[in-house]
């Protein structure tokens, strides 16, 4: 297919290519033949998804802070990179409310790093910043945020990301424009997929209730989220990267996310979760918790026009794919092959779906 053909070869350097969405990203892109470097501070728990890949026997793998830009400048500089994914990160909403400075230098100057190491490095040609679908001021508007939308997340992951989609306008006015340089940004909702383990994330928390055979404690049942499978988002960055090469004009700010409908609350996510799993049940416990967003969509129809896009697997079959993974992981078994397969079923899905953007 073109978008695979497009990267056999290609040089991609991945910042967080040890994290959850990260590796998923590393496996599609190494079934495609692309030579990737990574850059990232560790993997960002135990178990992960990086290692139980055994992913850093076919990627050469940097170990730096994305904090430090005297790294970060060596790491691009010398591997001369084709394409760039910025995915490096501090992403969980609780955990920026107990330390938001160091949420505020990874997020906002961990940006500006990256993208000082690009503008110094003449070999790339496409990079993608993937931020996240709370970077905007929510208003708990029942309809879709648009890219055009106000920027300013309410607590301090949110507002660092808010804060990183800004210095990448800067950087693009004031430095890639005059070089052809395609720059985008990419604010994806809620991701979910087997492997991943962080804290503070409802589907991993259901995971491990599972393994330990006790109730789901929900935080916020009626919050309602965007959820989508992990490779809905890891395509899209793929075909932008790959097409704002040709077509720089495309070149800009864009939401990635389920259809309205798929929009749904954290009690159905997690019926849903615990249906699939068997043999446990979700648990509401009320407690003072930090502000988050009650209601939050996002509107993706500048993604579907411009791409040909549109989402292919609807929250149940999503869930079920993520149930799917996590049940070997629990039985201890080999996880590859299933992920290649999930992989090869949504990327045939695309073609048959006749989606432009594979």
């Amino acid at each position: 297919m073109e978008l695979k053909k497009f990267y056999e070869g290609k040089k991609v350097f991945i910042t967080g290519h040890t994290g959850f969405k990260g590796s998923w990203l590393c496996k599609v892109l190494l079934e495609w033949g692309a030579q990737l470097c990574g850059f990232s501070i560790g993997t960002p728990t135990s178990p992960s998804l990086f290692e139980l890949l055994e992913l850093s026997e076919h990627i050469k793998s940097v170990s730096g802070d994305i904090r430090d830009r005297v790294q970060v400048l060596k790491a691009v500089e010398a591997f001369e990179p084709d394409i760039v994914f910025h995915l490096a990160a501090q992403p969980i909403v609780l955990e920026a409310y107990k330390n938001p400075v160091y949420t505020y230098e990874t997020n906002v100057m961990g940006t500006v790093n990256i993208l000082e190491a690009v503008r110094n490095c003449n070999s790339v040609k496409s990079v993608i910043n993937i931020t996240t679908d709370k970077v905007y001021k929510n208003n708990e508007w029942y309809w879709g945020y648009r890219e055009d939308d106000v920027l300013n997340g309410f607590d301090p992951y949110s507002n660092s990301k808010s804060c990183s989609e800004l210095v990448t306008s800067s950087y693009i006015n004031s430095f890639f424009s005059e070089k052809n340089l395609a720059v985008s940004t990419v604010r994806a909702g809620n991701v979910i997929g087997g492997g991943d383990f962080a804290a503070d994330r409802i589907l991993p928390d259901a995971y491990r209730a599972a393994c330990e055979r006790r109730n789901v404690i929900i935080r916020s049942p009626y919050s309602v989220r965007p959820y989508q499978h992990v490779l809905e988002p890891v395509f899209v960055y793929l075909a932008l990267a790959a097409e704002q090469t040709r077509h720089f004009e495309i070149a800009g700010c864009y939401n990635v996310g389920p259809d309205y409908k798929n929009c749904v609350t954290t009690l159905e996510i997690v019926e849903l979760f615990c249906r699939k799993w068997g043999s446990i049940k979700p648990e509401y416990i009320e407690r003072d918790m930090p502000h988050e967003a009650q209601f939050l969509r996002l509107d993706c129809s500048k993604i579907k026009n411009v791409l040909h896009w549109k989402p292919i697997w609807d929250v149940d079959e999503a869930v079920s794919r993520t149930v799917d993974l996590y049940k070997l992981i629990a039985d201890g078994k080999q996880i590859e092959d299933r992920m290649i397969e999930q992989i090869t079923e949504y990327q045939d899905l695309l073609f048959k779906e006749k989606v432009g953007c594979i």
